[in-house]
Order: C-alpha cells, then sequence, then structure tokens
C-alpha cells in the first residue's frame, strides 16, 4: 500500500511538471498579432480601433477619414471659379488679404491651395486647432504677407526653405508649439523685415544658421525648447535690436559670444540647460537694459564678472548649476531691485559680502552648495528674503538669526577657528 501511493505521487509529479511545462510553452502568434494573456491579439497604434481584426482610424461625428486622417466633412461645398475650398469655407483668391483662424477647432492638414490666396497679408491659424501634417512648399507663394503664425498646431516636418521668400514678413513668423523636425533653413536669413521669430518647443536640431544675423530688424529670437547643437554664432552680435533672446533646453556648446555684449537693447538673456562652456562675458555690464540674465544649467567657468553691477535694471539673475569660481562681487550689492539673485551649486569662495544686504527688495536669494567661508554678515538679513538659502558651504558661526537650522547643520566648520 505504502509502494502504490508513493508510485502515485510521482506520477502526479511528473504529471504536474508536464503541465507546467506546457504552460510555459510561449504563444506563437501570426505576423501583426500579440500575445497578451494567453491569446493572440491586434494590438493597434494610438487612434486606431480593431474593427473586425483590422486597425480602423474612427472619426467624430462631422469628420471623415482622409489619407489616414480626420478631416472636416463638408463634401458638399463647391466653390466658384476664382476661389478656394479651406477647411468648409470658400476664399476668393484675389480679394482675400486676411485669413486668421483662431482657437476654432479646425482639423486636417493644410491644403496647397492656400498658396494660391496671393493676396494675403496675415495668415493666422494658432490656439487650439489641430493641423497636422507638414507645411506646403505652396505657403512661399504667399510673397505679401507681414504675419504667419501656425503656432499651437501638431504641424511635422520640416520648415520649407521656401518660407525665405517671403521677404515682406516684419510683424513674425510664428511656428513654435508644434512638432517639426530637421534644421533651421538657412534661407530664413533672407527675412530681412523680421521683426519677431519665435520657433520655440519644436523638434529642431542642427546649428543654429549663421545666417540668422542678417535678421537686422529682430526685436525677439525664440529658439528654446528645442534638440539645436553646436555653438551660438557670432553673428547673433549683429541683431543689434534684440530686446528678447532664448536659447534655453537646447544642447548648445561653446562660449557665449563676447559680442553679445553689443546687444545694448537686450532686455531679456535665456540660455539655460545646455551645455555651454567658457565664462561669462567680461563686458556684460554693457546690457544697461537688461531685465532677466538667466545662464544657469551650463558648464560655465570663471568669476561672475563685476560688471554686472552697473545692471541696475535687473529683476533677476540665475546663475546656479556652473561651475563658477572666485568670489561673489561686492557690486552685486548695487541691484536694489533686484527681486531673485541665484548663485547655488557652483565653486563660489570667499566671504559673503556685507553689500548684499542692500538688496532689500529680494525675494529670493540661494547661495548654497558652494565654497563659501568665513562668518556670514549680520547684514545678510536686511535683504529681503526672510530665509535665504546658504546650506553646504563651510561658514562658520556665529550664524545670523535670519539662518535655517537646516543650513547651519549642513556647514562644514572644520576649518573654523
Amino acid at each position: 500500500m505504502k509502494k502504490l501511493f508513493t508510485i502515485s505521487f510521482i506520477s502526479l509529479f511528473i504529471f504536474s511538471c508536464d503541465s507546467d511545462s506546457n504552460l510555459m510553452e510561449p504563444l506563437v502568434c501570426d505576423d501583426g498579432l500579440t500575445d497578451v494573456d494567453g491569446e493572440c491579439t491586434l494590438i493597434c497604434d494610438e487612434g486606431l480601433t480593431d474593427v473586425d481584426g483590422e486597425c480602423t482610424l474612427i472619426c467624430d461625428e462631422g469628420l471623415i477619414e482622409e489619407d489616414d486622417i480626420c478631416v472636416m466633412d463638408c463634401p458638399d461645398i463647391t466653390c466658384e471659379e476664382g476661389s478656394v475650398k479651406l477647411w468648409c469655407e470658400c476664399y476668393n483668391i484675389e480679394e482675400t488679404d486676411q485669413l486668421i483662424i483662431i482657437d476654432s477647432g479646425i482639423i486636417g492638414r493644410i491644403p496647397p491651395e492656400i498658396g494660391e490666396l496671393i493676396n494675403l497679408t496675415h495668415l493666422r491659424i494658432s490656439d487650439h486647432n489641430d493641423i497636422i501634417g507638414e507645411i506646403p512648399v505652396e505657403i512661399g507663394n504667399l510673397t505679401n504677407l507681414t504675419l504667419l503664425n501656425l503656432s499651437d498646431n501638431n504641424l511635422t516636418g520640416s520648415i520649407p526653405v521656401e518660407i525665405g521668400q517671403l521677404t515682406n514678413l516684419s510683424d513674425g513668423l510664428y511656428l513654435y508649439d508644434n512638432q517639426l523636425t530637421g534644421s533651421i533653413p538657412s534661407d530664413i536669413g533672407s527675412l530681412v523685415n523680421l521683426r519677431i521669430l519665435d520657433l520655440d518647443s519644436n523638434e529642431l536640431s542642427g546649428l543654429i544658421p549663421s545666417d540668422i544675423g542678417s535678421l537686422v530688424n529682430l526685436r525677439s529670437l525664440d529658439l528654446s525648447d528645442n534638440e539645436l547643437s553646436g555653438s551660438i554664432p557670432l553673428e547673433i552680435g549683429n541683431l543689434t535690436n534684440l530686446t528678447s533672446l532664448s536659447l534655453s533646453f537646447n544642447q548648445l556648446t561653446g562660449s557665449i559670444p563676447s559680442n553679445i555684449v553689443e546687444l545694448e537693447n537686450l532686455n531679456n538673456l535665456y540660455c539655460t540647460h545646455n551645455n555651454l562652456t567658457g565664462s561669462i562675458p567680461s563686458g556684460i555690464g554693457n546690457l544697461t537694459n537688461l531685465y532677466i540674465l538667466f545662464l544657469n544649467d551650463n558648464e560655465l567657468e570663471g568669476v561672475i564678472p563685476s560688471s554686472i553691477g552697473k545692471l541696475d535694471e535687473l529683476d533677476q539673475i540665475h546663475l546656479s548649476n556652473n561651475q563658477l569660481t572666485g568670489e561673489i562681487p561686492l557690486e552685486i550689492g548695487n541691484l536694489t531691485t533686484l527681486q531673485s539673485l541665484s548663485l547655488y551649486n557652483n565653486q563660489l569662495t570667499g566671504e559673503i559680502p556685507l553689500e548684499i544686504g542692500n538688496l532689500i527688495t529680494l525675494n529670493t536669494l540661494s547661495l548654497s552648495g558652494n565654497q563659501l567661508t568665513g562668518e556670514i554678515p549680520v547684514e545678510i538679513c536686511n535683504q529681503g528674503d526672510s530665509t535665504p538659502t546658504i546650506g553646504n558651504n563651510q561658514l562658520c558661526p556665529p550664524y545670523p538669526e535670519c539662518i535655517s537650522q537646516e543650513d547651519i547643520n549642513s556647514q562644514d566648520i572644520s576649518n573654523c577657528p
């Protein structure tokens, strides 16, 4: 009886192992199908639905599928001769001088027929529309345009070189908040009357073309939040009418061009979150109209120029997360309208200047993560930030009353007397 029980147990064990082995065998599915919980299943891309075993584009009411996208359904509209149909509307080729469609829920591509509206001076299709596909090359036919705004859509592909034919553009070229790829065409340098160029928040790559230095009438240049690489071209120094320059959140390398200090009309300078090296130009004090100076999150070295004290219009200085060395210049105490001073995570040395107490309008003072030494001047409590952050330095007691216990505890006092 005992032997029979043993044999039965072994048989049951072998059967169980065989069953487990069968369960472990991978399921082999036909092309296009995927094993999901032991069943071959059709997995469709985003926006497609499995209909009878095929991935199908299902459009909302009022839309139809056309060339694998959902577009507005207006099959009964026929335009008269001399007009073109764009998104269920007819536009007279000779008479239409402005086409402005804002926040209207337009869905579909920009049809090439738009290039027939040769008298257009303003073309704006932006703000919560859903324009997809590429910018048609026919846009280059609209040579009377003074404004082109296709921002805040889902445009893909590259910026067509034909855009360089729009030499009357003056009020602005806005292509921000799309999914444009490829490089910035050098032909953009032909737009010599342009005052605003805004290409931020795309996926543009490659170099900033030196031809951009031909746009001598630019007031604002925004190339931020792309994938641009290489150095900032020296020709940027030609843009002496610039009031705002934004190059942040790219992959730019090399140093900040020294001739950037010739942009004396500049109010805002944003070059954060790149891989910039070298030093802050010593002549930065020439930019006497500067209101915002953001150079943080780079690999900048050298000292903070003392000429920074001439920028008495400054509201915010962000130089954090670099490799800056030397002392905090005494002249920084001249910036009596400053709201924010962020110098954290550098390699700054020496003592905190007592002149920092002059900055009575500060909301933010951050000096943490440096190699500052000596005693903290009591004047630091006179500036506007009631809880300045100075942690992770080598500052010695006694500590002024406005310094937090956390910041006190984080000091390396091994070299203090």
